[in-house]
């Protein structure tokens, strides 16, 4: 890989490996302090197509330059998670960001139920965004409705899960990967799932793999892409 201050200006698509606790915008602004910096470029633009949540790892789409307009474009393209719910609980952001608030039975969930499962999730559904998300209703995010303690009716909205394949069942742990369209919620996936179980769930590891043909595979690290720059601009 080799870059010149104006291959950035003119357009770059960066797939970056996101790491946990990290936000979507706090990756783009490393990124652009390190170009900035890095390559003595006044401004640049920069945008990401499309939010990871902190407690999420991987495959983030960032754009730069010119290629800022392709945006819109890559954000509506199909994404592929990996992941694991953890059934018998629930908590109200949905992951591990709140505290559990309820429990659960899990002695009536077997290998087969989970599997039959599955198969009420597959093609377009019906799913309620989370309470904890940046969504906004009248005007102000959900998740801050949530920490407000205001209860809010959120609407349901189409969604599309293209495949749901089970990968690991070590009770109370369920690994899975899923291929699902823009604007799914992998969180609600993970509740509406421990529900259909006659159980809760909750989401307890989510990896971004993929989004398009883009694979997280091919991405790299912040620290990897600051060290690249770096020995670059050296050289």
């Amino acid at each position: 890989m080799q870059f010149s201050a104006q291959d950035f200006l003119e357009g770059q698509i960066l797939l970056i490996d996101k790491p946990l606790q990290w936000t979507s915008f706090q990756a783009v602004n490393k990124l652009k302090w390190v170009l900035k910096s890095k390559l003595k470029l006044k401004k640049i633009k920069i945008g990401h197509a499309g939010t990871l949540d902190p407690l999420a790892s991987g495959l983030l789409i960032v754009c730069t330059g010119k290629f800022t307009k392709k945006i819109p474009e890559l954000q509506g393209q199909s994404k592929e998670y990996t992941g694991t719910f953890t059934v018998g609980a629930t908590t109200p952001s949905y992951d591990l960001e709140t505290e559990i608030d309820q429990r659960f039975p899990t002695v009536h969930i077997s290998e087969n139920l989970i599997h039959d499962t599955v198969n009420l999730f597959l093609g377009e559904i019906d799913q309620k965004p989370p309470i904890f998300s940046a969504l906004k209703k009248d005007g102000v995010r959900l998740y801050e409705h949530a920490r407000a303690g205001e209860t809010v009716e959120i609407a349901a909205r189409k969604t599309t899960i293209h495949e749901f394949e089970i990968t690991r069942i070590a009770l109370p742990e369920i690994d899975f990967r899923v291929k699902c369209s823009k604007g799914t919620y992998i969180r609600s996936l993970a509740f509406d799932f421990g529900k259909a179980l006659r159980s809760g769930a909750h989401l307890s590891a989510l990896r971004r793999t993929k989004i398009g043909d883009y694979h997280v595979e091919n991405g790299i690290g912040l620290e990897d892409f600051e060290r690249l720059i770096s020995e670059e601009k050296a050289n």
